[in-house]
């Protein structure tokens, strides 16, 4: 692979501040093309503004879902404790942490997103490959979260219209009126992210602790339900700590991280806003692993509560809270539900995706028709089945997307890190011809260790309830392991290919061939 020069910009368009922050040069003329929009720009340094305190908000934001819940519930629902299911969760997200600092790392030093970012590895072409696989596994997501989103609808308007509501007839398994809520709780998120990213912004300021208020509240009529806070934490597992927990435990564990494998890539798409390394680092590790635990906390008593006043776990906060017959409370659970389903739908899996599809296509495709095509596609990916239950839900969607994207988060490590030290040249992220062209916009090493990382992380996972069966069946030891199979592949292989001398990547330290830097 060799370096081609530039032919209509220069290649030392781009300055480095003394804090080690790199924008285009003053005056010089943004990248543009078919490979750039303004959404897919470099965010210029004065609007690189978030804080320490913008960066936690935002996991709080994010965290305190409806999928989180359910997340730490189902742990309790496949038979873990309270302390089992907390500790797993606590574990999985120190873990994740540290791709997401790594990746995070290039937002605020380069302000790009993640897309851009991934053509320094993939090839400027290339890169739409782990784009658009990130950007489905947000369809999703999203479509995942509407699902919860319409449930809260369905029984909120059953309490108030009655069973005339709640007892429709049905269509594919559901009552139409269950349908009529998804359609309606879809069309609400789609509304607000066409009203544009401040309205969003401005949204997830109340948004995050008006949720953890209603978690609260659900603990503390748990609690009163069940006699006190005894039997929350008295209720056993099913597993205890020896084989059977151990059994559960790593796939559990794969299961947790992959929950937020999906940030761990784009989260560029945030940091690219951060107004030093410092803020992005200090946020997201004071946001992300105390949030989660402090979340999974309170939903793994209010699951171990279910379990001591009804006789089973109810792992789904909508089905738990339709049981009061408390209208104003079932009203303000509710209401929490949408709220918190908001939050972290618009947030974690419109915006990025929106940029993702963008990235295909930046002539044709904006922001929002980027987010319009994620909304059609999560409809599509039936949602329904894939939250249907928990084992599903937890090792066969989760355990899927840990593995795919663990491999992506390799690739991106092993060159952003290793090989390039950190280093790359803005204008040549947005032009054909230049250092990240590699052949015809593809950079096949990248290509070839995504492929052969996935298949190990996931050919030998239970496919089951989507699809009976193991793909490739003598890789079921691996299945268990898949995000950090795909990971720990990915990364080795990527680096072995593009060091090899035919191979090797040409020089693009942005200090040394930027003599304004």
């Amino acid at each position: 692979m060799t370096d081609t020069a530039p032919t209509a910009i220069p290649p030392s368009a781009q300055v480095t501040l003394p804090d080690g922050r790199v924008e285009l040069a003053p005056g010089s003329p943004p990248p543009s093309g078919p490979y750039a929009n303004e959404d897919l720009l470099p965010v210029p340094v004065e609007g690189r503004t978030w804080t320490t305190y913008n960066f936690s908000a935002l996991w709080v934001g994010m965290a305190h879902n409806t999928a989180s819940w359910t997340l730490a519930s189902g742990l309790i629902a496949v038979g873990m404790d309270w302390k089992q299911a907390v500790f797993t969760i606590a574990l999985a997200n120190l873990i994740v942490l540290a791709p997401m600092l790594l990746t995070g790392h290039a937002g605020p030093k380069y302000g790009i997103p993640f897309p851009v970012f991934a053509r320094a590895s993939f090839g400027i072409r290339g890169a739409n490959l782990p784009a658009v696989v990130r950007a489905l596994v947000a369809c999703g997501w999203f479509g995942i979260q509407t699902w919860i989103g319409g449930e809260a609808i369905y029984f909120l308007a059953g309490k108030l219209i009655g069973d005339g509501w709640t007892n429709a007839g049905t269509f594919g398994g559901h009552a139409w009126t269950m349908w009529l809520s998804f359609a309606i709780f879809w069309a609400l998120q789609v509304a607000i992210i066409y009203r544009g990213m401040e309205t969003i912004r401005r949204f997830e300021n109340w948004a995050a602790p008006f949720v953890l208020v209603g978690a609260f509240v659900m603990l503390w009529w748990m609690a009163d339900k069940a006699g006190g806070f005894g039997p929350l934490f008295d209720q056993p597992s099913r597993l205890g700590w020896g084989g059977d927990f151990w059994k559960l435990f790593w796939p559990s564990l794969m299961g947790m991280i992959g929950f937020w494998s999906t940030l761990s890539l784009n989260i560029p798409d945030f940091t690219r806003y951060g107004k030093s390394q410092r803020a992005q680092t200090r946020g997201q590790a004071l946001g992300l692993p105390t949030t989660m635990t402090l979340f999974a906390f309170l939903s793994v008593m209010v699951t171990s509560g279910s379990q001591a006043v009804y006789g089973e776990p109810i792992w789904d906060p909508v089905q738990l809270a339709a049981k009061t017959d408390n209208v104003v409370g079932l009203l303000f659970a509710l209401v929490t539900v949408l709220v918190a389903t908001l939050s972290v739908n618009i947030a974690a899996n419109l915006v990025s995706p929106a940029f993702d599809f963008s990235n295909v296509a930046p002539r044709r495709v904006s922001f929002r028709a980027g987010a319009l095509i994620t909304s059609v596609l999560a409809v599509l990916i039936f949602p329904w089945k894939l939250y249907s239950d928990p084992q599903g839900y937890i090792f066969t969607w989760l355990g899927l997307v840990g593995g795919l994207l663990g491999t992506v988060a390799g690739i991106l490590i092993a060159d952003y890190w290793i090989l390039r030290r950190a280093r790359l040249h803005l204008v040549d992220l947005y032009r054909r011809g230049g250092r990240y062209w590699y052949e015809g916009g593809w950079n096949w090493r990248a290509v070839l260790a995504f492929v052969v990382g996935g298949v190990l992380a996931v050919g030998g996972a239970d496919f089951h309830p989507l699809v009976d069966g193991r793909p490739v069946p003598f890789l079921e030891p691996l299945a268990d392991y898949g995000w950090a199979v795909g990971l720990a592949t990915s990364l080795v292989l990527y680096l072995i290919l593009m060091l090899l001398p035919a191979t090797r990547p040409g020089t693009d330290a942005a200090g040394s061939r930027n003599r304004s830097a």
